[in-house]
C-alpha cells in the first residue's frame, strides 16, 4: 500500500460479526488499536515503554469510513502510519484491506491521540525517543 510502511494481519472472528454475518462497525476501532499497538511495538520499549515512562496515549478523535463488508474468517491486512506528530498530539491513519478473495479495501480512517501524564491526565509532550523513532520509521533517508 503506497505511503504505508507498516501493516499487520488478522482474521475476522465469529464474535465480531452481527446477525447478518458481517463484521460489526464497532470492531473496526478495535482493529485500528491492534495495528496501532503493533506499530508502536516495533520500537525499543514499544507501547509498554510509553506507559512505563509515565505517559498514556488517550484517544481524542476517531473516524472510520466503511467501504465494503467483511465476514467471519476473512483475512485482513491493516496498514498504519503516523501522519501528524507534534507536541502532545499524534494522528494514526489506517487502511483495512481484505486479502482473502474477493480482495478489496474494506475501510479507512484515523485516530487522534494526546499524550498525557498518567497521574494527572494533563497533556504532556510525546517522549522524544518515540518521536525520533516514528520520524525515522515514516521518513527513512
Amino acid at each position: 500500500m503506497d505511503g504505508y510502511r507498516f501493516s499487520t494481519d488478522l482474521s475476522v472472528r465469529f464474535s465480531e460479526t452481527d446477525a447478518q454475518g458481517i463484521a460489526n462497525n464497532a470492531v473496526y476501532l478495535n482493529w485500528f488499536e491492534v495495528a496501532r499497538v503493533a506499530y508502536l511495538g516495533r520500537f525499543p520499549g514499544g507501547y509498554r515503554g510509553l506507559i512505563e515512562s509515565g505517559v498514556e496515549a488517550t484517544t481524542i478523535e476517531t473516524y472510520v469510513r466503511y467501504r465494503a463488508p467483511c465476514r467471519f474468517d476473512d483475512r485482513l491486512r491493516i496498514h498504519a502510519r503516523v501522519s501528524d506528530l507534534r507536541g502532545a498530539r499524534f494522528r494514526f491513519e489506517y487502511v483495512v484491506e481484505r486479502v482473502s478473495e474477493p480482495a478489496a479495501t474494506v475501510a479507512d480512517g484515523w485516530t487522534t491521540h494526546a499524550s498525557v501524564d498518567a497521574r494527572t491526565l494533563r497533556p504532556t509532550r510525546t517522549p522524544g525517543w518515540l518521536v525520533e523513532a516514528i520520524r525515522a520509521a515514516e521518513d527513512p533517508v
